[in-house]
């Protein structure tokens, strides 16, 4: 059986996008609202929002986006800088995010469009990945 990870970056046709396996937990106090975890299986968010009339599903939305799965400038940031490799991440907007899987279950899957990151040479995956899961763990965490 495949092993599942939190974060992945996943290629269909020409398109590239990063998928984001969370576990939600809705009906969380205001104040537990944010990124609780990230582990090697999943994003754990608590919600305030009840899981009911998509309300958790736009909460969710809302927290990836303000957290910014990938990292948050006016511009574009370089991310990475590795032997002529470089890696360009901007803002996750709300429209950038969907929930993919999961949409009335805790268990989702949100995957953040191409347009928000680029890749500039031969850049491994797993670096990416790293740098996504350090700017949810920074910067997630400390909403709360």
């Amino acid at each position: 059986m495949a092993s599942r990870h939190a974060i992945s970056l996943v290629k269909k046709s020409s398109a590239e996008f990063l998928q984001l396996r969370c576990h939600v937990r809705p009906g969380a106090s205001k104040v537990r609202e944010g990124v609780a975890a990230v582990t090697d299986e999943a994003i754990e968010l608590c919600v305030s929002a009840p899981p009911q009339d998509g309300k958790a599903n736009k909460a969710v939305i809302e927290i990836l986006s303000e957290v910014g799965a990938v990292p948050t400038s006016v511009n574009l940031t370089v991310l990475f800088r590795d032997q002529g490799c470089l890696v360009m991440l901007s803002r996750a907007t709300k429209s950038d995010l969907q929930i993919t899987h999961g949409s009335k279950t805790r268990d989702k899957t949100i995957s953040v469009a191409s347009t928000c990151f680029q890749r500039i040479g031969a850049q491994k995956n797993d670096d990416i990945l790293v740098l996504v899961k350090e700017k949810l763990l920074r910067d997630g965490l400390s909403q709360g």
